[in-house]
């Protein structure tokens, strides 16, 4: 059929018109595979379509030249003859061969109709063939599945038959390894029994036994062999009830293996002195893998702990007495001298190395010649730790007793408790050292506990004692210090000596710097001898209760002694102020009350500065440490305020008396500067003098003078309040001290500007209440400068201050020819 087609289309090529009468045949292979329409289609109609694209051609160059040259070239038409030939080819068909394509598609369809009959016939055929063999495969599956469910079966039954052959063969097994076993231990057993009657023939007779246990080169079978011996028979010793006899025997005892355990005791203790003595040669001569066999069989003997004492036992720093004085002299340095903590913190860590590096050697030995090298570094180092480190310590540290003290220029209990620390943190460095080197199970940390368990069983009484012999010694030197100073201020007077001798007791913050010091280092103490927090808590409070309570005693006593100063000054000024007298000894008390005054001042400055330097030193150090015990921090707190209690009694005391000593001052200046003419100035038509009087004048500079120190010294509520009292006893002084005068207009005058003036300088003590008192008084000053006849007005807004006015209008200079007494009784009568 192809052919036939293929020789149609070839014909189709000769362009003749009796292509559309020829049969169209198509083959159900076109169809096949990858489907294309346009493939088919083309194969259809391109036997036809050459002519017509050959013409189409033709066209579409006739349209380019109709459009190439359409409208005007150059400004003129076209030639007539191109028009003539475009209108032609407009004439002619322009798809001829459209009547053979329609034939040629009515033939195609045709065709494909009957194609698709064929096609839909065979699928029938097909879908019957396909059921009827799914149908067959079917069965056969099912066939199959009874076929495969019986080899199921018939494996299982296999699988169980194999499992029980080889559980059967297994069993088997066991009975003959179990017998075979039981051959090897009878076997073992007989000849055993046959050694153990060697053993028991006759007591202490050991001449008669086989080769085995004399023959060196089997040492070790021996040994083992012995060693079942000896447990087998003391075993049926154990279960007859009959006790061990001595190695003579005892001739009552029961038939039994008595004889043996005695003849294998002998035995056992006569080879385990030979292997020994054989160790010892072999550890002379470093012959390792020797030591190694033969602490190997020793191991035998009680787990081989003889063997691991004897080379413990026999190493150099253990029997070289001359070791034993090399560590002191190293430590200590040479007989006679004074070992400082220093030299031995030094001394310590050579030793101390040179210890470890000892046990390092040692180390490398024992794994190399010991089954269980563990237990050997274990011993080792309990050795090195119980007697070196022990007999050093034992020449090192003397316990002191509280009750005589040692001299502190032999440095007291401070020395021992120095070396104690140094010994205790040198020592257990080398506790960490030499686990890291090795000590198999021993607890090193807490054997190196107990060499200091002595030491540290009342630790914080010698810390407390300690730091009572400093301060006794620290008083002492002051003291001497001061006296010397006295005894060269000889031709001093005796107040004025008195003043240096005080200057130079005055309390000293780097004094109380030295206790904090002291302390501080005692509390590094505590928290190195103390790994329980609870313990700790309570050392570091009873050390730092020694802190509050020397600095309470010092400052106390500083302040004391000031105020001796200010009560020596105060009889003076008793005893030689008389009246007004201005006499060299009055001038004299003057000036020691002053200089008394500012030592008073500065002893109350570093007392604030002490205590100041303690809370620091007790929030930085002491707080943290208290705090893991419940109560223990707020309990410290009370006990510092406690202690500064009878400081800040000293110190209030003190600042009465500073009080009263610049008071006695200021009168002793009024009495001697104020004049009567002072506020009664002549009327002699001279213009009124607006200054302050000299009176005034040298109070007012006395007190910026001597106030300077307080107010240096003093600060915060306390300053406050010394300023306040201060005040208020300077207002009433000063309202005493014009209560004898008798003012006219001109004096009144002359008052108020004083007023003002004192006024001025007490603002600067900022406390409103005496700002508010001088104010008052500058108000009642007017009640001499106004007219009588005005006097009622002056207290409309201040009715207060009456009385007090009315003490100053007493003292008016026209008070009885003005009657003003009279004026004033009916004013108070009416506003009453």
């Amino acid at each position: 059929m192809k052919e036939s087609r293929d020789g149609i289309r070839s014909g189709r090529h000769s362009k003749s018109s009796s292509v559309s009468s020829l049969p169209l045949i198509l083959d159900i292979d076109d169809f096949k595979g990858e489907f294309s329409f346009d493939a088919l289609f083309g194969n259809l109609v391109n036997d036809l379509l050459p002519s017509f694209q050959e013409e189409e051609t033709d066209i579409s160059e006739g349209h380019s030249n109709i459009s190439g040259h359409d409208g005007l070239s150059n400004g003129h038409m076209r030639a007539p003859s191109d028009a003539a030939k475009f209108a032609q080819g407009l004439s002619d068909p322009l798809f001829p061969e459209v009547d053979k394509i329609l034939s040629l598609f009515k033939d195609s369809c045709k065709e494909l109709v009957d194609l698709q009959k064929q096609i839909d016939g065979r699928l029938n055929n097909l879908k019957k063939e396909v059921s009827v063999q799914d149908s067959k495969h079917r069965k056969t599956l099912a066939e199959l599945e009874k076929g495969v469910d019986g080899l199921f079966g018939s494996f299982a039954r296999l699988d169980s038959r194999i499992s029980s052959v080889g559980q059967t063969a297994a069993k088997i097994g066991d009975h003959l390894q179990s017998a075979d076993a039981q051959r090897d231990t009878a076997s073992q057993t007989i000849e055993l029994i046959k050694y153990l009657m060697e053993f028991n023939s006759s007591p202490g007779d050991l001449m008669e036994l086989s080769p085995l246990f004399s023959d060196d080169s089997r040492v070790a079978e021996a040994a083992k062999i012995a060693q079942k011996l000896r447990a087998f028979a003391e075993e049926d010793i154990g279960r007859q009830g009959i006790a061990v006899p001595s190695v003579m025997g005892n001739a009552t005892a029961s038939r039994g293996l008595e004889v043996a355990v005695a003849n294998l005791q002998d035995y056992c203790n006569e080879l385990e002195n030979r292997l020994l003595a054989r160790f010892d040669a072999a550890s002379q001569r470093r012959e390792l893998s020797t030591m190694a066999e033969c602490a190997k069989i020793l191991s035998q003997f009680n787990r081989g702990t003889s063997a691991m004492q004897h080379y413990v036992a026999t190493r150099p720093m253990f029997i070289d007495v001359e070791v034993m004085n090399a560590d002191t002299r190293l430590v200590l340095g040479d007989e006679g001298s004074q070992a400082s903590p220093s030299n031995v913190a030094r001394g310590l860590s050579s030793l101390y190395k040179e210890i470890t590096d000892t046990v390092r050697k040692e180390a490398a030995t024992i794994m190399a010649v010991f089954p269980s090298p563990n237990e050997v570094m274990s011993i080792l180092v309990q050795r090195v730790l119980e007697q070196r480190v022990t007999a050093l310590l034992d020449k090192l540290l003397v316990k002191p007793s509280l009750v005589n003290i040692p001299p502190i220029e032999e440095g007291g209990l401070l020395l021992y408790l120095r070396m104690l620390a140094v010994a205790y943190e040198k020592t257990q460095e080398l506790a960490r050292d030499l686990r890291a080197v090795g000590c198999g199970d021993l607890d090193v940390e807490g054997l190196t506990e107990s060499l200091f368990s002595s030491h540290k069983d009342g630790y914080p009484e010698h810390e407390q004692g300690s730091l009572r012999q400093l301060y006794q010694a620290k008083m002492a030197e002051l003291r001497a210090e001061s006296q010397q100073i006295s005894e060269s201020s000889g031709t001093i007077g005796r107040s004025k000596g008195a003043a240096v001798a005080s200057s130079h007791q005055q309390i000293s913050v780097t004094v109380v710097t030295e206790f904090v010091r002291w302390n501080e280092e005692a509390i590094t103490r505590c928290t190195l001898f103390s790994s329980q927090p609870a313990t700790l808590a309570a050392n570091v409070k009873a050390v730092f209760t020694s802190l509050l309570d020397q600095v309470s005693q010092y400052i106390t006593e500083g302040l004391e002694r000031a105020r001796d100063s200010l009560t020596e000054a105060a009889a003076l000024r008793e005893r030689f102020v008389l009246g007004t007298s201005v006499s060299r000894r009055a001038e004299a008390a003057a000036a020691a009350g002053e200089s008394s005054f500012r030592s008073f001042m500065v002893a109350v400055q570093r007392c604030g500065s002490s205590v100041a330097i303690v809370q620091q030193y007790f929030s930085n150090s002491i707080s943290r440490l208290l705090l893991p015990v419940d109560g223990a921090h707020a309990a410290s707190c009370e006990e510092m305020a406690t202690a500064m209690s009878s400081a800040e009694s000293a110190a209030y005391k003190g600042l009465q008396q500073c009080i009263e000593t610049v008071m006695a001052e200021v009168e002793r200046l009024l009495s001697a500067e104020q004049k009567a003419t002072d506020y009664r100035s002549p009327e002699d038509g001279f213009a009124p003098d607006h200054r302050p009087t000299n009176a005034c004048t040298r109070v007012v500079a006395y007190l910026s003078r001597v106030l300077e120190s307080a107010f240096t010294a003093l600060e915060g509520l306390n300053k406050q309040a010394f300023l306040t009292e201060l005040g208020n006893r300077l207002h009433k002084g000063l309202l005493n001290h014009w209560q004898k005068f008798t003012f006219n207009p001109s004096g009144g005058l002359r008052l108020k500007r004083d007023i003002t003036e004192y006024g001025e300088f007490v603002r600067s003590f900022n406390a409103p209440s005496v700002d508010e008192k001088f104010e008052l008084l500058g108000i009642m000053a007017n009640v001499f400068i106004v007219a009588p006849e005005s006097l009622s007005t002056l207290f409309e807004g201040t009715p207060s201050i009456r009385k007090d006015a009315q003490r100053f209008i007493e003292l008016r200079e026209d008070y009885k020819s003005a009657k003003i007494a009279a004026r004033l009784s009916s004013l108070w009568t009416s506003s009453s």
